[in-house]
């Protein structure tokens, strides 16, 4: 029995002696563990069929910041059956940026700075300065800072205009004597480029500058043409008076507030004698007039003179008296408009008070019989 015990403890201890053998050949392998991200993302939630047409705002942390580091709301996402939105401009309103600018920004509000040429002058600083007058501003006549952030954009400065089979079909050469004058059916624009100018209240050269690609002899139906988007709101009343000041060669109109409803620059008579100065009344408002050519009223045209006789010239925009005759309680003075609008204060009348055609259509549509006009030096 004991000889069993002692072989049974000799084969424990050799088994034993094995087993610490085997390990320290054979070690077990542990796995190793990285170490954790020091910012764990969170899980996304899975993508749903029909995603949002707008993507849910982004939270942002409470904190105090400058414009400059709030960041913007995220785009709205389109699906893409969705049909795509027209875009919209985020430039605009905002203020002129420049002299063109403010042009347009003052020909919007019915201040006319003359025809549109994007250049200094004196219809633009009068025009200026009557914006300043309305905004209690100091009258530097000048575009300067405060001026141009009153002299708010709402929308392009510019738009296209699309010659039309009208368009061509209206043109007609003017005829170079009274006589021949008389005989036309009207007396039209003579082209493309002078009727889109003055569509665009601008002059002539900035049409052209706007569009260098045109062929201004060759212009086909269909043709596509930037111009100034210009265009006067209709007015909400009636002028009280109107006032034309003739050493700055302008004309206001205003309500009975004393607001200011327009302002347009004007050509005067050429002489003195004949510029009347006080208080005088409409008494006739003729849109798109005919005209009575009277030969005692143009001593220095000989053709007129030969003739002898009185000549009724067709209406239309080369017309003498252009889209509109406000004829005054002085006889032989009127408001009216011109064939040349781009002349405008430059040129001198014999008497009457010129005006550009788009100008005179609008004071059309303010002035009433009897209204008062007072003529200032």
């Amino acid at each position: 029995m004991g000889d069993w015990l002692a072989v049974l403890l000799l084969l424990a201890i050799v088994a034993g002696v094995g087993w610490l053998w085997w390990l320290q050949e054979h070690p077990v392998k542990t796995p190793k563990r990285r170490p954790a991200p020091a910012v764990q993302a969170k899980k996304l939630p899975p993508p749903t069929p029909n995603p949002p047409l707008v993507s849910p705002p982004v939270p942002v942390e409470k904190k105090v910041a400058s414009a400059a580091e709030i960041p913007k709301p995220p785009l709205p996402v389109i699906s893409s059956n969705a049909p795509v939105p027209p875009p919209v401009s985020a430039e605009f309103p905002r203020p002129a940026k420049n002299l063109l600018e403010a042009q347009i920004a003052l020909a919007r509000r019915v201040i006319s700075p003359g025809s549109i040429d994007g250049a200094i002058g004196s219809q633009t600083r009068a025009a200026i300065a009557a914006f300043q007058r309305s905004q209690k501003l100091v009258e530097s006549r000048a575009p300067d800072t405060n001026t141009l952030s009153l002299l708010t954009l709402a929308a392009p400065l510019l738009t296209d205009y699309v010659v039309a089979t009208n368009d061509l079909a209206r043109l007609q050469p003017l005829g170079k004597t009274w006589l021949a004058k008389s005989q036309q059916s009207a007396l039209d624009y003579e082209t493309i480029l002078e009727l889109v100018a003055e569509k665009a209240h601008a002059n002539p050269v900035l049409v052209q500058k706007l569009n260098p690609q045109v062929d201004w002899d060759d212009v086909a139906v269909g043709t596509a043409l930037k111009i100034t988007d210009v265009v006067y709101p209709e007015p909400d009343e009636k002028a009280a008076f109107v006032v034309i000041h003739l050493s700055e060669k302008f004309l206001e109109a205003f309500g009975t507030e004393t607001n200011l409803l327009a302002h347009f620059p004007c050509s005067i008579a050429a002489k003195v004698e004949k510029r009347p100065v006080g208080e005088l009344h409409v008494v006739v408002i003729a849109p798109n007039p005919n005209y009575t050519v009277n030969p005692e009223l143009f001593p220095e045209s000989a053709e007129l003179q030969a003739l002898g006789h009185k000549l009724v010239l067709p209406p239309g925009p080369n017309n003498p008296v252009g889209l509109a005759w406000i004829g005054l309680d002085k006889p032989g003075y009127g408001m009216h408009g011109t064939p040349s609008p781009e002349q405008i204060g430059h040129t001198e009348s014999h008497g009457c008070f010129r005006l550009a055609n788009w100008d005179a259509e609008y004071l059309v549509k303010l002035v009433w019989i009897g209204m008062p006009v007072e003529v200032v030096p």
